[in-house]
């Protein structure tokens, strides 16, 4: 006789047995699963940005690396030093105040045509024509002044604003009380150019002696390092961008240095930028002012302790929502499933329960009535 249909039948108490056996492990395991799953994300794209700020801190701290070694390169070049030594050589017979008069003199002519014949030479000589090739070279390098002992100019690039370099900020710290120190000054603006630069003043020494003798100044172009920054978009709302030790934005998609903007991030990092443990974990969740909570990663270029006026930090945010919201709506999704599978159980569990009281009651005998006293039987 053929088989025309297969049934198989189970009991609903050997139903309830078997799902609560497989069903109730994979539901603990998976309840812990889906708390933790909020902490594991948050602990992953945490380690993300740390290695996003990290990748910026390296090569910003390398650019600016790179160029301290082209303005030594500069200031180390035989015919400039010995440029510099010939022109130190008119001073050797003239007094401070003969000197500081000339360049009085000098400095309050600098602007008119008396002194072209003298920027004519400046900007003409040999040394001149090399800078300008060093320029070629490497075009983050705007303007090249090379200045002697007394901080007059000897040759340039381009006509400098001032002859006597003596009243710069960076003078004081070439000069000779720090023989091989280096000054870059904070991020400006160049109309000329329309580009964002640092000064890098490098000292010119003596050689055998390393005696301060004179200083290069190199205006360095720093909109390369600042387009790669903004180039490092993070999906949608996450960016990447420079801010100074003070929370002061130097480089921000649509900000600018000049604008002085500070950063409601650095509120939120500035207190785990003060502890070791805080610098290594490198990331931190935050609620920002204008409501949403942002995961913010950050990292210290470490520039300050050679260069006080970059002290640089790498900051990487995103919109919690979009950086944590595709893996935990899966969690979620996950963790729902799982309630749902709970519930389910335990109304098949009352089910079988009910059904099994209903089937005791029904197996009952009718109690006799009860017969009058006295009756016989």
């Amino acid at each position: 006789m053929p088989l025309d249909s297969l049934e198989i039948r189970i009991s609903l108490q050997r139903l309830l047995a078997a799902l609560i056996v497989i069903l109730v492990p994979i539901t603990v395991f998976g309840f812990y699963i889906g708390l933790h799953a909020d902490k594991q994300v948050h602990q992953m794209n945490g380690a993300y940005f740390r290695t996003i700020t990290r990748s910026a801190a390296l090569t910003t701290s390398d650019f600016i690396g790179q160029r301290v070694t082209a303005a030594s390169l500069i200031a180390n070049e035989p015919s400039l030093v010995q440029a510099v030594t010939v022109a130190n050589r008119s001073y050797e017979h003239m007094g401070e105040s003969e000197i500081r008069a000339r360049a009085d003199r000098v400095e309050s002519n600098w602007n008119s045509s008396e002194s072209d014949p003298l920027a004519t030479n400046i900007l003409t000589s040999d040394l001149a024509r090399w800078l300008r090739r060093c320029r070629e070279l490497n075009p983050t390098l705007l303007k090249i002044t090379v200045a002697d002992q007394t901080g007059a100019t000897v040759a340039a690039t381009d006509k400098p604003v001032h002859y006597f370099q003596t009243e710069r900020e960076y003078w004081q710290t070439l000069d000779s009380r720090s023989e091989g120190s280096v000054h870059i000054s904070d991020v400006r603006y160049d109309e000329q150019s329309r580009s964002n630069y640092i000064s890098i003043g490098f000292p010119v020494l003596q050689e055998g002696s390393g005696r301060f003798i004179g200083a290069v100044t190199a205006l360095v172009d720093v909109s390369p390092l600042f387009t790669y920054l903004n180039q490092q978009q993070i999906a949608r709302s996450g960016r990447v961008f420079l801010i100074k030790d003070d929370g002061t934005v130097v480089n921000s998609p649509g900000v600018s240095p000049s604008m002085r903007v500070k950063a409601d991030e650095y509120t939120a990092i500035r207190d785990a930028l003060g502890t070791l443990q805080g610098r290594e974990t490198g990331y931190v969740d935050a609620r920002l002012p204008n409501g949403e909570n942002y995961l913010i990663g950050f990292a210290d270029t470490g520039l300050k302790q050679a260069y006080p006026n970059l002290g640089w930090i790498v900051v990487a945010t995103q919109d919690e929502r979009e950086a944590f919201g595709p893996i935990l709506n899966m969690a979620h999704f996950a963790l729902l499933m799982m309630i749902l599978g709970v519930l389910m159980l335990t109304l098949l569990g009352a089910y079988v329960f009910l059904h099994q009281k209903q089937q005791l009651s029904d197996l009952e005998p009718p109690a006799e009535e009860e017969r009058p006293r006295g009756t016989a039987a």
